[in-house]
């Protein structure tokens, strides 16, 4: 795929690496082989994108920005299945060891606005609840029951997402205006992992 865009469009600015499966969720539902499933479709495919995709960026030595996937899960657990957790974070992780790794090398499409060097920049993006094909049944059982309301009700924002509001956050990491944004994890969850479990109006 890198290779078919460099000789397509001569260079690679820009790799938005957003794959992922939900996984199981508890320790008694999930054995080692779904536990790997989940970490090589979640956690391998993002190693390979950044490995494949920063070689190619640095070959034509314009700098450039990866993008990965992440979740709220990958921050704190609560928000997903034991093996969906454990590869977000694993994501977060190959994300800001990547970053020092690319240090020097200047990935990101255009110059930084105080250099001359290519800038390059690894990001992750951790979303909360989403409404989108991986989540439908559950938005699509809410809807059913007529319960869409309690979807989000634990973040400050009190709402589900939905992808456009991802797609924005990845536009503005793969913008220039993100030139200084480095080896970070994005939480776009409406609040949802600001705050330590809490009942909205009530202490005890």
């Amino acid at each position: 795929m890198n290779s078919e865009t460099v000789s397509k469009y001569g260079t690679l600015d820009i790799f938005f690496a957003n794959a992922g499966i939900i996984g199981g969720f508890g320790i008694d539902d999930v054995d080692s082989k779904s536990f790997l499933h989940t970490f090589k479709v979640n956690t391998l495919s993002v190693f390979l994108a950044i490995k494949y995709a920063s070689a190619a960026m640095k070959a034509k030595n314009n700098g450039g920005s990866i993008i990965a996937t992440a979740s709220v899960a990958g921050i704190r657990s609560g928000a997903g299945g034991i093996d969906y957790s454990a590869s977000k974070a694993a994501v977060i992780n190959l994300v800001q060891t990547s970053a020092w790794q690319l240090y020097g090398t200047g990935i990101r499409g255009t110059y930084s606005v105080s250099s001359n060097d290519p800038n390059y920049v690894v990001n992750a993006l951790c979303p909360g609840l989403i409404d989108t094909g991986m989540t439908a049944p559950l938005f699509e059982m809410a809807r059913a029951r007529g319960t869409t309301r309690k979807i989000g009700q634990l973040n400050p924002t009190a709402r589900g997402g939905i992808a456009d509001e991802i797609a924005r956050a990845a536009l503005f990491l793969a913008s220039d205006e993100a030139s200084y944004v480095n080896g970070q994890a994005l939480a776009v969850d409406g609040g949802l992992s600001a705050s330590l479990p809490v009942v909205p109006g009530k202490i005890a």
